[in-house]
């Protein structure tokens, strides 16, 4: 059997584009000779990759099978060269990076700032669900993904994970507010208040180990949202107080600086944690080693300076000990 990457590319563009003209134009090849490597690799393999008809072209059953493993192939290809190019110095090379929701707001900061001592390392980023993030590295899709936990269930044995940092939920309050004033806030104080949440997985995992009548009110809350920014702002604007994880610096001085109190909220307190994610059957390359020793580094220096300040009593790097 003979199967060659640009019959496996061709494979690829076809499916994404569901079309041998568009395939072609991405490939820079005639449709014809898009066809041509189409039909070569049916030949080959003794199957049909797509069900033709006069007006649409899909993917057959056994095309839906093998697409994935198509793109893996040509991942661990693309793996293979950026390994080889980034062996010769460990300032060089490229990281993939796939990242959920609340990590994905905090890691263009990181990235710029690990730019400016590794110029010569290009990250990229994808941005997705937390499930997604583990799928993207079991495709061999990216080098390391960064989420939240999740069930061990949902894990695979081929995937590894290293504690990054966790973060306490807190509640965002106008500085007039009465429990703006208070040393602690427990989560009962917030019983009766307006509250703005997320829409999503947030509310379930908020909603873990409280007390019937809070867990009821979290998820009938007053206001759902998409975006901690619109959560904020309507907490500015005087909508209700907001549930938050200070997961990013410029939420915390955004919050200072428009008049608002960010306490967290305790009995119970309740952490978030955030992983760091990669295959453990692959040896990560010196770029990808340099981008996740760099990324932890940074991450614990932010967390111990939240202690610092108070809003942590401890710093990730003491609960992984």
């Amino acid at each position: 059997m003979n199967i060659t990457l640009r019959q496996l590319n061709a494979f690829i563009h076809v499916a994404e584009t569901g079309s041998f003209t568009r395939a072609s134009d991405k490939m820079h090849l005639t449709q014809s000779a898009v066809s041509g490597l189409i039909k070569e690799l049916e030949n080959t393999l003794n199957v049909v990759l797509f069900d033709r008809t006069t007006r649409q072209l899909s993917l057959s059953v056994v095309g839906h099978h093998l697409l994935p493993q198509a793109r893996r192939v040509l991942n661990e290809l693309t793996l293979f060269e950026n390994e080889a190019s980034s062996l010769t110095s460990l300032a060089q090379g490229t990281v993939r990076l796939a990242v959920s929701q609340f990590a994905a707001s905090s890691m263009p900061a990181v990235i710029a700032q690990f730019a400016k001592l590794y110029p010569e390392i290009k990250v990229s980023l994808l941005d997705c669900s937390a499930e997604d993030v583990l799928q993207h590295i079991e495709n061999i899709e990216v080098d390391l993904g960064v989420g939240v936990e999740l069930n061990t269930d949902q894990n695979d044995e081929n995937l590894s994970a290293d504690l990054l940092y966790e973060l306490p939920f807190c509640i965002v309050l106008p500085q007039a507010h009465p429990l703006a004033c208070e040393p602690v806030v427990k989560w009962d104080d917030l019983l009766g208040l307006p509250l703005i949440t997320l829409n999503g997985p947030f509310i379930d995992h908020v909603t873990l180990e409280l007390s019937e009548p809070m867990a009821l009110q979290i998820k009938n809350a007053a206001y759902k949202v998409n975006f901690m920014s619109t959560a904020l702002e309507m907490t500015r604007q005087g909508f209700g107080v907001t549930l938050c994880l200070p997961y990013m610096p410029e939420v915390i001085d955004w919050i200072s600086a428009n008049n608002l109190v960010l306490k967290c909220l305790a009995e119970p307190v309740k952490l978030r944690k955030f992983y760091i994610y990669q295959r453990s059957s692959r040896a990560l390359s010196p770029a990808s080693k340099t981008f996740k020793c760099f990324l932890q580094h940074y991450f614990e220096d932010y967390f111990t300076s939240l202690a610092n300040i108070g809003f942590l009593s401890h710093t990730p790097t003491q609960d992984s000990q």
